[in-house]
């Protein structure tokens, strides 16, 4: 064996070894308390109206609350612009750790800062504290992607990212039930040392788990990946000029730019929306939260597993990928129609629920596929800045659609609804203009090596 394809190898486990499927739990766990953490402020937004300094006017109807939609707004957009921040480091910081400790470094920051919101007395509190949040929770994709591009081949990645990312529908099933008990008991302070408490015990399972030791060797295109960037390494690392100078940077970077910031919106309002345009309470509209997040959890893992089905039917990398992807895009269009069904069933929330519930299972199997990306483009040396980078551009993203949001929602609703039915086809075709062929050249001397020896692709 070369000595190329040996550094990524040598001492790897069978793959035969299940011992990933422990790796992805972890990853779920993870995300799972990750989303819970961001999810507890928006959960509470109800009981927020009875804090004075949030700024709700008791005089007012709910459509027109200027000065809290503001207040509750603006603290939204600091923690996505944080996180934003915090992609461009902790993508780069994860790279040169590696991912056990620098996941392990990301989890005790929002961890500690999850618990912080509980101290806060001011809007300014409340914006610290949704800081510190966003650096922290913007260490979570980074780390996870690399840890699934580490231990999973090319056709189980989505499907990984898939599973793992389903977390995210897991906290708001766990949630919706979870905040209403403790807070109707300790006060909405306590939501978030309950949820920020959950960080520090993962933090002890995933600092005992022997992750170096056991993980698996190179797939055939990381090695292919590595083989291509072979000459533009310093010192083992890739610089960001390297980076910078490839077209899939810009096209996962902008694929994130578009359509992170529908899935916040559905994630940090939707309480909101049902309970400004049907008059429920956060425990009402419990199981109409239940129903988005069952829906999306499928979606995650069906849109996951769809790119990898292709592959295995003699579908190319590419192929796979984008027609999958473009599966999730035409999926998500019928979202346009939730405005009016607030006209057509007034009094009945359920079809409005059910047009975003598959709007947000589409947007779940797009992520688990575009997350996937970067390790048919980069080597897994560089994959947590590639998504770090990209989870900036998603933030920044994000915070823009949320300032969109947080003026219009309430009385131009078709504008926000529009925005999120038509991101995912303009993304994918930016993402087709700039990356026309997804996978790494092939170098024959090294395919042949690695599938002599039984590696996966």
């Amino acid at each position: 064996m070369s000595a190329a394809s040996q550094e990524f190898t040598a001492n790897a486990p069978e793959q035969s070894n299940n011992i990933r499927w422990v790796v992805c739990f972890l990853l779920f766990l993870a995300t799972t308390i990750n989303y819970m953490d961001r999810n507890v402020f928006g959960l509470v937004e109800p009981l927020l109206h009875n804090v004075s300094f949030m700024g709700w006017n008791a005089a007012a109807d709910k459509f027109h609350q200027p000065v809290f939609d503001n207040n509750f707004g603006n603290v939204l957009i600091y923690f996505q612009l944080a996180y934003g921040i915090g992609f461009l480091v902790a993508g780069r910081v994860i790279d040169k750790l590696g991912t056990k400790t620098g996941y392990a470094l990301a989890i005790g920051i929002w961890g500690l800062s999850s618990m912080s919101h509980s101290l806060v007395t001011s809007v300014a509190g409340f914006c610290v504290a949704r800081i510190f949040l966003g650096l922290g929770e913007s260490g979570n994709f980074p780390a996870a992607i690399k840890a699934v591009s580490e231990w999973f081949p090319t056709r189980e990645r989505a499907k990984a990212v898939g599973l793992f990312n389903s977390g995210a529908n897991a906290s708001a099933l766990i949630a919706p039930a979870l905040i209403p008990f403790v807070t109707i008991r300790y006060g909405w302070r306590a939501a978030f040392l309950t949820t920020g408490s959950m960080g520090m015990i993962w933090l002890v399972l995933w600092l005992l788990f022997p992750y170096n030791k056991l993980r698996r060797g190179a797939t055939q295109t990381q090695v292919n990946l590595e083989a291509d960037f072979a000459s533009q390494k310093a010192h083992g690392v890739l610089p960001l000029s390297a980076l910078l100078a490839r077209p899939g940077l810009y096209a996962f970077a902008i694929g994130k730019g578009l359509t992170d910031g529908v899935w916040w919106f559905y994630l940090f309002y939707l309480p909101q929306f049902l309970n400004r345009n049907y008059g429920l309470s956060l425990k009402d509209a419990y199981w109409y939260i239940v129903a988005v997040y069952m829906v999306s959890s499928v979606g995650s893992i069906f849109g996951g597993s769809l790119s990898g089905f292709l592959m295995s039917r003699g579908y190319t990398v590419n192929a796979g990928r984008k027609l999958a992807m473009l599966a999730m895009a035409i999926l998500v269009l019928p979202v346009i129609f939730v405005p009016q069904m607030a006209h057509l069933f007034p009094s009945n929330a359920w079809p409005a629920t059910l047009l975003i519930a598959i709007a947000a299972a589409a947007h779940q199997g797009w992520s688990a596929n575009i997350f996937s990306t970067p390790g048919d483009m980069f080597p897994s040396t560089a994959i947590s800045t590639v998504v770090g980078i990209g989870g900036a551009a998603g933030a920044v993203g994000g915070a823009c659609f949320t300032w969109i949001v947080k003026r219009n929602l309430s009385l131009h609703q078709l504008l926000v609804f529009s925005m999120a039915a038509g991101a995912y086809l303009l993304a994918l075709l930016i993402f087709q203009l700039l990356v026309p062929r997804l996978g790494a050249p092939i170098d024959p001397t090294l395919t042949a090596e690695l599938e002599a020896e039984g590696e996966d692709i």
